[in-house]
């Protein structure tokens, strides 16, 4: 993708990927290569960040031999997400306003 994003948005993709079902960083990461060229070097930090916020939960679970942390969303994480897309939707309309020549500054 052309256009650059946040961390922010990235938080709320995060958030929204997880309101569905569990996952795990790697799934989680190739959810957001979708749309963001994110390395993982850039997707832990933030998922620590929404953990440490209190947003996410973790467990692990063994698949293939192997231990597996999958993140989980919290209550908290809930209400942030419900914040982050009302956030969204105002910040799209704008800009969708702006490009359809629906908003001009005066």
């Amino acid at each position: 993708m052309y256009y650059p994003i946040s961390a922010l948005l990235i938080e709320c993709l995060i958030l929204s990927f997880l309101k569905f079902q569990d996952s795990y960083g790697y799934e989680i990461s190739q959810t957001i290569k979708m749309v963001s060229n994110i390395k993982e070097s850039t997707l832990y930090p933030i998922l620590r960040k929404l953990e440490n916020s209190g947003y996410l939960t973790t467990y692990t679970q063994e698949y293939q031999n192997r231990k597996r942390k999958y993140y989980s969303l919290t209550e908290s994480g809930r209400k942030q997400l419900e914040f982050l897309q009302s956030e969204w939707s105002s910040y799209r309309d704008i800009i969708d306003g702006i490009i359809e020549g629906r908003i001009k500054s005066e």
